[in-house]
C-alpha cells in the first residue's frame, strides 16, 4: 500500500556528492570513508553509501555488524569498517561478508581469531586505542601487546590502527593535541617493534576539516558530508574554512487543519502560552514520534509562506501547532521545519541550540515513519 503523509525529509543527493568531492579534495592524499551508521543519521544508509562511494570515498564506517550487513546485502562491496567490538555471535556474520571489525580487548581478539580459524578465513581487524576519550579503546599501555596479539593470530591481518578525538571541535582545547602525541607515540612504538598497519587514522569530521592530522593514511568523516557543522553554537566546523558544504537534508511538512483561536486561550496540553490576540493557529500532522523534540515549543519556529512562525505550544506525539497570527492560512499549505523557504532558513543546529543538544541527535532523530524523498543525482 502506497500512503501520501502530508509529511516528508527531502535528501539532496547531489548536494552529499559536491560535499564528498570538495571534503575528498581537501583531504587530499588522506582516503575519505563515509561515516554512514546510524541509517546514515537519519538520511539512508544505503543510499548516501552509494552516493558517497561514487563521489570519491574509498571506504565506509559503520557502528554495527547489522548495518554492515545490510550494505552487503544491497550491494556494495566497497571496504566496510565497524567502528566498535560486536557480540560474538556477530563474528562470523561479519567474516561471512567481510567487514572490517574493531577490536581492543585480549578476550575479543582470541574469540574473533578463533572463528576466523573455524571457517578459514583471514579477517581483517583495526586496533583501536584510547588515547583518552575513555569510550572504547585499548589502553595507551596494553596497545603494543594488543597489536602483536593480533599479528600473532595466522587467521587476522592488522589492517589499521586508529583513535578517536573527543575535542577536536573546539578550537585551542589542549586534550587534542595531547591525545594526537599519545597515538603518534604508540605508532613510533609499533614501529619499532615491526608493526606498521597499512591505515592508520584519527581525524573526524572537523579534525579533517581543520587538517589537524595530515600524517595518517585516511580520515572518517560523517557530519560535515551532511553540510551540519560539528559545534551547534558557533555553527561552525571548528575552525576557519572556506569549504561550502550544502545541508542534505531538509524537513517538510503541510498544514492538515486551521483554527481562529480567541485571546486568552492556551494551546495543546497544558496551554502554557495564552494568546494575546485573536489567532490562527495552524496544525502541522507531525510531532515528537517523528523526531520534533517536544521541548522545541519553546523557542522553535517553523516557514510558512517564507515567514518564521512561533510553535504555539508544546509539540504532541503526532501533531505540532504554529502560531500564524493574522494570517489566514489554508489547508494543505506547505511548512519548511528545516531547511529553506523563500529567504528564510531554518537549520538542525538551529533546532538544537533551542534544546540544547547537537545538530547530529536532530538528524538522526527523524523517525522512520518519516517518508525520505530522495532528489535525481547529476553527475
Amino acid at each position: 500500500m502506497t500512503t501520501h503523509r502530508w509529511v516528508w525529509a527531502d535528501i539532496d543527493l547531489s548536494a552529499l556528492q559536491r560535499n564528498v568531492r570538495t571534503l575528498v579534495a581537501h583531504v587530499y592524499p588522506q582516503q575519505l570513508w563515509a561515516v554512514v551508521k546510524a541509517n546514515a543519521y537519519g538520511h539512508g544508509s544505503i543510499q548516501v553509501a552509494t552516493a558517497a562511494l561514487d563521489a570519491g570515498a574509498t571506504g565506509l564506517c559503520v557502528a554495527l555488524a547489522e548495518e554492515g550487513i545490510e550494505l552487503r546485502n544491497a550491494g556494495v562491496d566497497a571496504p566496510i569498517l565497524v567502528m566498535s567490538e560486536q557480540p560474538p555471535l556477530d563474528h562470523r556474520f561479519m567474516i561471512d561478508n567481510e567487514l572490517i571489525a574493531t577490536l581492543y580487548n585480549a578476550s575479543t581478539i582470541s574469540q574473533y581469531a578463533q572463528t576466523a580459524k573455524t571457517f578459514g578465513r583471514i579477517a581483517k581487524v583495526h586496533l583501536k586505542v584510547d588515547t583518552g576519550m575513555h569510550r572504547v579503546g585499548t589502553p595507551l599501555g596494553d596497545a603494543v601487546s594488543r597489536a602483536q596479539q593480533i599479528v600473532s593470530e595466522p587467521s587476522l591481518q592488522l589492517d589499521g590502527l586508529y583513535t578517536h578525538f573527543a575535542t577536536a571541535d573546539l578550537v585551542g582545547h589542549p586534550a587534542t593535541a595531547i591525545q594526537h602525541e599519545r597515538f603518534r607515540d604508540i605508532v613510533d612504538q609499533l614501529r619499532q617493534v615491526g608493526i606498521t598497519p597499512p591505515q592508520v587514522h584519527v581525524a573526524n569530521s572537523a579534525a579533517a576539516i581543520r587538517q589537524l592530522d595530515t600524517e595518517s593514511t585516511m580520515v572518517r568523516v560523517g557530519i560535515a558530508m551532511y553540510g551540519i557543522a560539528t559545534n551547534a553554537e558557533s555553527d561552525s566546523f571548528g575552525g576557519s574554512t572556506d569549504l561550502r558544504l550544502e545541508p542534505v537534508l531538509s524537513l517538510h511538512g503541510r498544514v492538515s487543519h486551521v483554527q481562529w483561536v480567541d485571546a486568552g486561550e492556551g494551546v495543546s496540553y497544558g496551554l502554557n502560552r495564552p494568546l494575546a490576540g485573536r489567532t490562527c493557529i495552524a496544525t502541522l500532522p507531525l510531532g515528537y514520534a517523528d523526531g520534533v523534540p517536544r521541548q522545541l515549543w519553546s523557542r522553535g519556529e517553523v516557514l510558512i509562506t517564507g515567514r518564521r512562525r512561533h510553535i504555539a505550544g508544546v509539540v504532541t506525539m503526532d501533531q505540532m501547532m504554529i502560531d500564524c497570527g493574522l494570517d489566514d492560512i489554508g489547508i494543505g499549505e506547505e511548512v519548511v521545519l528545516i531547511g529553506r523557504q523563500g529567504t528564510e532558513n531554518i537549520s538542525a543546529n538551529e533546532w538544537a541550540r533551542h534544546v540544547n543538544t547537537i545538530g547530529y541527535e536532530v538528524v538522526c532523530g527523524i523517525s522512520a515513519r518519516v517518508p525520505r524523498n530522495y532528489q535525481r543525482l547529476t553527475h
